[in-house]
């Protein structure tokens, strides 16, 4: 059983930045974050890993970095000029190429307009 311990997180003010990271008690192929706002589906962020391109969501895309260490098995995400539907619980998840497996407990961010 792999643990994800999730950090960052918290409120801003539109165009403002915040950067989440998630560390892994091991390593796993693939490690992303999915956020979920109230009364939404839970949906893809960004993920990377080993051999595989960078995914970013759509909505993301230009605003948000991923990052991973995979010496410290620890995955991060930059994001810069927030909005207001950036507001979600960001989970940190990792995985294989066959699925993820294991999820964070989510930290909240929260962005006022």
């Amino acid at each position: 059983q792999v643990q994800l311990v999730e950090s960052g997180g918290g409120s801003v003010q539109a165009g403002g930045s915040l950067r989440l990271s998630c560390a892994a008690s091991a390593y796993t192929s693939r490690m992303g974050w999915f956020r979920q706002a109230p009364g939404k589906e839970r949906e893809g962020v960004a993920y990377v890993g080993t051999g595989l391109n960078t995914y970013y969501a759509d909505s993301v895309k230009g605003r948000f970095t991923i990052s991973q260490d995979n010496r410290e098995n620890t995955v991060s995400l930059q994001m810069n000029s927030l909005k207001p539907e950036d507001t979600a619980m960001y989970i940190c998840a990792a995985g294989s190429y066959g699925g993820w497996y294991y999820w964070g407990q989510g930290t909240q961010v929260t962005v006022s307009s």
